[in-house]
């Protein structure tokens, strides 16, 4: 296996990009769950 010939991309952005992805996939099943309370169990 070769090593990557382009260049690599700082510590910090991986992180910023996994963290931002993180949210963005918890907020979504938040959204979904939050509708789903809503639909199935209406005040």
């Amino acid at each position: 296996m070769t090593p990557p010939t382009g260049p690599t991309r700082p510590l910090a952005q991986k992180l910023l990009w996994f963290a931002g992805l993180w949210l963005l996939g918890t907020g979504t099943v938040a959204a979904v769950a939050f509708v789903l309370r809503l639909w199935i169990a209406p005040h």
